[in-house]
């Protein structure tokens, strides 16, 4: 082999070397002799050896789990707060330049957010306006790191840790409240119960015919019962047709002995 040979090896590898393959998803952020360039990709891209450095960043959506936070709520209930963070690079040149390690960076910023809003709330809307925290939360994580070319596109609080003493007395409250309840539908039947039979009885008070079937619808109850003996009051309405005969009676026997 010729010197023109080993010049043509060497060249060969030298552009070899050079070549880089990046995916569909990645960029290549490059430094030449320390200055930045345009990041490149996806695709095969030639980085010159020496003179170039290139850091690969991912732009898929990173799922990052923030760890138990001990949080002390508005109204002085300590409690341990965890919660996932979604967020993805949007500039890779700025998450390599503006931050040193931008997913350490977002960890750490996620977790101080999750203790302040955390601080600021109380804690029976820290358990019923999860929401609410979530887009707050995903604001200020957001707004921080918009200048590191990172976009958080979501908040999850993931799990709320109380107290044991805090949970007996949330359980004591949620019981106390389904008794309240109950009580509150109890006595509504009782009142719409006591204003049907107050109907009931004015009706009947107008018709005295109501009165006699109701009696009587009583009396075919009874007798399905299958009892061999069954007592039953006579109500006077059913006599009063022969008190009056026996009245008239009367009146004329007086009036034919005056």
């Amino acid at each position: 082999m010729g010197f023109f040979g080993v010049v043509l090896v060497v060249i060969i590898l030298f552009v070899m070397s050079g070549l880089n393959v990046l995916r569909e998803y990645q960029r290549a952020v490059v430094f030449r002799l320390g200055r930045l360039t345009p990041h490149r990709g996806p695709g095969v891209i030639f980085i010159i050896p020496i003179l170039e450095r290139v850091v690969r960043v991912d732009l898929r959506t990173v799922t990052m789990e923030i760890p138990p936070q001990d949080v002390i709520t508005r109204d002085n209930v300590t409690v341990k707060v965890s919660a996932v963070l979604y967020f993805r690079v949007i500039d890779p040149s700025k998450a390599v330049v503006e931050v040193e390690n931008y997913l350490y960076a977002t960890l750490q910023l996620a977790q101080t957010t999750l203790r302040s809003v955390g601080g600021q709330t109380e804690l029976d809307d820290l358990l019923s306006q999860r929401e609410k925290l979530n887009a707050r939360i995903q604001e200020i994580v957001d707004l921080q790191t918009e200048p590191w070319g990172i976009k958080v596109t979501l908040v999850e609080l993931k799990n709320i840790d109380l107290p044991q003493d805090m949970q007996r007395a949330i359980a004591a409250q949620a019981e106390a409240e389904r008794e309240r309840r109950a009580k509150v539908i109890a006595a509504e039947g009782e009142f719409q119960a006591a204003q049907r039979l107050a109907e009931a009885a004015e009706i009947m008070g107008k018709s005295p015919i109501t009165l006699q079937l109701r009696y009587l619808q009583t009396l075919a109850e009874i007798a399905t019962e299958h009892n061999s003996t069954t007592v039953f009051p006579i109500p006077i309405d059913l006599f009063e047709p022969f008190l009056d005969i026996r009245r008239r009676m009367a009146d004329s026997a007086a009036a034919a002995k005056g």
